[in-house]
């Protein structure tokens, strides 16, 4: 059975849900778990040097806050429920290989990861880090939706 489950989270109600059942399961089987949020770097738009630069420090430091707050949130769960919990906050320009570097790094052997559902042009358009992880994975992924 699992003995280390991977809850990567990207802040939404629905990441919420998944860290719930994933330290359900967890906490089930005798898991423990580690919790990642990935930072994207800031879109680029055309603007001035030195704006774009200030733009994207501000990005990164809201966008660092944010995980900081999830990843908390998370492991109060966890610790509520009686998980081992480790959180893990990375920057990474792709997130589905993130979530997949460290699947592999911390010796993970099974992704629990939300899905928004996304179908049609706004899949094709949006992306969708869970198909990508899916596609892209050796370890298992259990997708909650």
């Amino acid at each position: 059975m699992y003995r280390h489950i991977l809850i990567p989270i990207d802040g939404s109600a629905l990441s919420e849900q998944a860290v719930d059942k994933g330290l359900a399961l967890a906490r089930e089987i005798g898991a423990k778990v580690t919790v990642l949020m990935a930072i994207e770097p800031a879109p680029i738009v055309m603007m001035a040097m030195v704006q774009l630069t200030e733009q994207q420090n501000r990005y990164h430091q809201h966008a660092v806050e944010q995980a900081t707050r999830h990843l908390g949130e998370a492991a109060a769960k966890a610790k509520a429920a009686g998980v081992p919990c480790e959180t893990v906050q990375v920057d990474h320009d792709h997130p589905y290989q993130a979530i997949i570097e460290a699947a592999a790094s911390r010796g993970c052997d099974l992704i629990a990861m939300a899905s928004h559902g996304r179908r049609g042009i706004s899949a094709l358009v949006l992306g969708s880090e869970t198909t990508k992880v899916l596609t892209h994975s050796t370890t298992p992924v259990l997708v909650y939706r």
